[in-house]
């Protein structure tokens, strides 16, 4: 029962810095999306099932907060956990966490959850949603990506694993 005390406190942290923090170091309009990061993380460790289930209570936790499109924000993060978990390997996760691997695995489940999220948020609105849709995924997946670079170096340290690896 202490893992998931824990995560929820985690999950409960993570939506404070979110709404509250990041909006201060928005880089041209896109935030990162630290439930990304946090998901690969649980994907990584706990597996597939583990990691869309918080997929979906944490996108359900953030549509709460925020108010737009209920149930969108579940949906996508709820793809992304799904598609984390596929990497999952127990006797790899603490060298894929303290690796490169790690961020491209932030980037890729970032990218899908971006383009699903910003192909609906972006329907009914007035100009090219495609073009729209692609500036947003990619500015918003490559800000995750960097900030996904802390938990690989914390992990590589942990483990004591070489980053490079």
């Amino acid at each position: 029962m202490q893992p998931y005390i824990r995560s929820a406190l985690v999950i409960i942290g993570l939506l404070l810095l979110q709404t509250t923090f990041l909006p201060f170091i928005a880089l041209g309009g896109f935030l990162p999306d630290l439930f990304i990061l946090y998901l690969v993380i649980i994907a990584l460790q706990r597996g597939q099932i583990e990691a869309t289930v918080s997929g979906f209570i944490t996108g359900l936790l953030q549509d709460i907060m925020t108010t737009h499109f209920f149930g969108l924000a579940a949906l996508s993060k709820t793809v992304a956990g799904f598609t984390a978990g596929y990497f999952y390997n127990e006797n790899t996760a603490e060298q894929t966490l303290g690796s490169y691997r790690y961020v491209l695995l932030v980037g890729l489940c970032s990218l899908i959850h971006n383009l699903i999220y910003f192909v609906i948020f972006f329907q009914g609105t007035s100009g090219f949603v495609f073009i729209s849709t692609l500036e947003y995924a990619i500015g918003t997946t490559l800000y995750t990506c960097l900030l996904g670079v802390l938990p690989m170096f914390y992990f590589s340290r942990k483990y004591n694993t070489p980053w490079a690896q």
